[in-house]
């Protein structure tokens, strides 16, 4: 049987079985889920308990189930059981506080805590060269909810939900070299409220379609080298908007918008130094300039509130370079990790607005997993991500951001059968 069989077999039992049963919960995930800014933007790397205990470093040198987000040409390698992982991540976002320079305002935004649920499975070895896994994760979403003016103009609530069921097969070439692919499905809801003398109160969600794909080369035993690819993502959402001027209710119908999921590539390289433990660095390009523009679409005419609701809205963020560092020891049944990022911000002074205060970040991390079992290990790791105050002043601000701090925290277990 040839491997394309075996994949087609794959997807055409275990997959649909497996997808039908997540995409049927999709619409309930986003109930745990108002996904917070992580990284620069609104992307989400740390997808996994390793991820948040490495700073996301965990793409050359990776050994457990996270492999089939993380990087899944390293499935090829991984021991020759099913692996699973179900983690539960925890993330508080401090009150952001906004304080205009003429000190006319000083007002802050609302604190916000989640629950996010992450799920990888790696399959067993499929003939002697072929693994399959899926990853059900948030790989991006931003919610930030506002009481006062000026920002309940712009964003009394500005909430961008995503989910990702991620399915990938992976090829061993030889004893070193590995290759992935996989196809990503992912399910957003949006909301969007402004206030004030006119209003805007949309929903809308969309279900979009992208690729991944993964190298993975281990010419020894000490050295590793991993290579990541996401494809870009138009989440395209549609749904209603109503719409208020200072008559009342003026527009009441279909409305969409497209935002972007950004193209990622990640080069990662890991050695084992002498004290018996792994570091690990990773250079990550994000394609932010993909963003160019926020522009509302409604089925209808909105009359005179185009101005304020249908005139494309200017973005222009730029590309972003990552750099992450992660560091792993292995000790009897205990594993220690430590990482830390330093992350540049997409967003130019003349966009910054209420709805995405965003500036640049410093993150340190941590983490321990317990070798409970054979079979079962379990685990918790912690990430705290400390922001830049931001100035800008646009035709939207005038005055600093700050206090834009993240704590994330995750707990897991991880079984082999």
């Amino acid at each position: 049987m040839t491997y394309i069989n075996i994949w087609r077999n794959w997807v055409s039992f275990e997959t649909t079985i497996i997808l039908g049963e997540i995409m049927k919960r999709l619409t309930l995930l986003p109930l745990l889920l108002s996904s917070a800014v992580f990284a620069g933007g609104y992307k989400v790397p740390e997808t996994s308990l390793n991820a948040i205990a490495l700073s996301a470093a965990n793409v050359a040198h990776s050994h457990g189930a996270e492999n089939a987000y993380s990087n899944p040409a390293n499935m090829a390698f991984m021991e020759d059981k099913q692996s699973i992982e179900a983690d539960l991540i925890y993330i508080g976002l401090d009150p952001v506080k906004y304080k205009s320079n003429d000190g006319s305002t000083d007002i802050s935004a609302k604190s916000e805590t989640f629950l996010l649920p992450s799920l990888h499975y790696v399959s067993g070895k499929l003939g002697e060269r072929a693994r399959v896994g899926l990853s059900v994760v948030v790989p991006g979403g931003l919610s930030k909810r506002w009481s006062d003016s000026p920002a309940v103009d712009k964003a009394k609530e500005f909430t961008l939900e995503v989910v990702e069921v991620n399915p990938s097969v992976a090829f061993k070439i030889n004893d070193t070299l590995a290759v992935a692919a996989g196809f990503r499905i992912v399910s957003t809801s949006g909301v969007v409220k402004s206030k004030s003398v006119v209003s805007r109160d949309m929903t809308g969600d969309s279900i979009d379609m992208g690729y991944n794909l993964a190298l993975s080369y281990k010419p020894t035993k000490k050295l590793e080298f991993g290579l990541t690819y996401r494809s870009n993502i138009d989440l395209t959402v549609t749904g209603e908007a109503k719409l208020d001027g200072l008559t009342g209710l003026v527009y009441d119908g279909g409305a969409s918008v497209t935002v972007p999921l950004p193209a990622t590539i990640n080069v990662a390289v890991a050695y084992e130094i002498p004290v018996d433990a792994t570091i690990e660095f990773v250079y990550e390009r994000v394609n932010w300039s993909a963003y160019k523009s926020l522009d509302f679409n409604y089925v209808g005419n909105v009359g005179g509130l185009a101005p304020y609701f249908d005139d494309p809205i200017a973005k222009d963020w730029k590309d972003t370079n990552v750099f992450r560092v992660g560091l792993t020891k292995v000790m009897d049944k205990y594993t220690f990790m430590a990482g830390a990022v330093k992350d540049e911000s997409p967003v130019p002074d003349k966009s910054l607005s209420f709805e995405l205060p965003d500036s640049d970040s410093v993150s340190v991390s941590g983490g321990v997993r317990y070798q409970y079992s054979k079979n079962l290990n379990i685990g918790f790791a912690a990430l705290y991500s400390m922001r830049d105050t931001r100035k800008a002043t646009n035709s939207d601000v005038d005055g600093e951001f700050s206090n834009s701090n993240v704590l994330i925290m995750s707990a897991g277990l991880g079984y082999k059968f």
